[in-house]
């Protein structure tokens, strides 16, 4: 069964109604009245071969939705999951903390890295606290604070990208949002330390790149990466933002479009069923991943980690002239 599945998407009901069925039936069992071990071992083939076609076959929207899914590991899930010793290091020492990012140094492996990602809320109150993971410009200077204390001490930096995108609230721009996000491009452009950077839930907008500038980008299966979101998208596109279905489909945010057009290096695997289905799979998945260019990245001079990011950026696009 999931991992804390409690607002499954339409796309989901069939299946995780299945899955309610076969526990209850494994339950029955357990008590010793009656055994359905062969009901439940036809029930389990159909709950598999539906979960396949389900999965397999995603539109761009669902994804979207998946992406979103409010029981997917967030960025303190994949702490817990994939490192020791973390130590949270708070405030930009400009204005203050913003909980809706955080980072610090910890142990990937034994190995001493910098970690940062976005942090979204499971409920109400806890999105209320983490600004549902829509940083201000002190969380983007407090990542920039982090980021040049790991070049400091030559440690490699790993960022996590969830968020709708920066907050766009009138005292985040009278703080300088855009410059905030600004300098961190820059900044990160220039880094002589390793930058892998993977997107495990939505990648909206500037919000994201402001901590994805990476020698190495990465996608979770059923992540997005966009410009803009599909709703925002379809309300300027086409004057109503119930089309967000449509926008989705023109801007081909899903990591296999991505992939295709060698905006990211590669496509992390998810569990059967999405993310929020397996918390400890997924996050084996990643760590595999990061750790394969950790590895490939340690070889490589300061010098020659600032030319490969910059040559992977400047690669991105098609441009033609007469």
């Amino acid at each position: 069964m999931a991992t804390g599945i409690n607002y499954p998407l339409d796309f989901e009901r069939p299946l995780i109604e299945l899955e309610k069925k076969i526990d209850e039936l494994k339950a029955l069992s357990t008590s010793g009245s009656v055994d359905f071990t062969s009901e439940i071992s036809k029930l389990e083939k159909k709950a598999k071969k539906l979960q396949t076609e389900i999965f397999s076959d995603l539109t761009r929207w669902q994804v979207v939705q998946l992406s979103r899914h409010s029981s997917r590991p967030y960025f303190l899930d994949y702490v817990q999951h994939l490192f020791t010793d973390f130590l949270e290091l708070a405030g930009d020492r400009h204005f203050g903390e913003d909980p809706s990012i955080v980072g610090g140094f910890a142990r990937f492996e034994g190995q001493v890295v910098m970690i940062m990602g976005h942090q979204k809320g499971r409920n109400t109150k806890e999105n209320m606290a983490r600004n549902f993971g829509m940083p201000r410009p002190e969380g983007y200077r407090k990542a920039r604070r982090l980021m040049e204390l790991a070049e400091r001490f030559d440690k490699p930096i790993l960022t996590f990208v969830d968020t709708p995108g920066a907050y766009p609230g009138i005292g985040a721009e009278e703080r300088g949002q855009a410059e905030a996000i600004a300098v961190n491009l820059e900044v990160m452009s220039r880094l002589k330390v390793p930058i892998v950077s993977t997107v495990v839930g939505e990648g909206g907008s500037g919000g994201a790149l402001a901590i994805g500038v990476g020698n190495r980008v990465l996608m979770l299966e059923n992540s997005i990466y966009s410009v803009i979101s599909p709703e925002a998208c379809s309300s300027i596109l086409y004057r109503d933002s119930s089309k967000a279905e449509k926008a989705a489909d023109a801007l081909k945010l899903t990591a296999r479009d991505l992939k295709s057009m060698n905006v990211i290096d590669e496509i992390i695997a998810e569990p059967p069923g999405g993310a929020h289905r397996d918390h400890a799979k997924a996050a084996e998945n990643v760590r595999k991943a990061l750790r394969k260019h950790l590895d490939e990245l340690s070889g490589l001079s300061p010098d020659k980690l600032v030319t490969d990011r910059y040559d992977r950026f400047r690669k991105l696009g098609v441009f033609s002239g007469r």
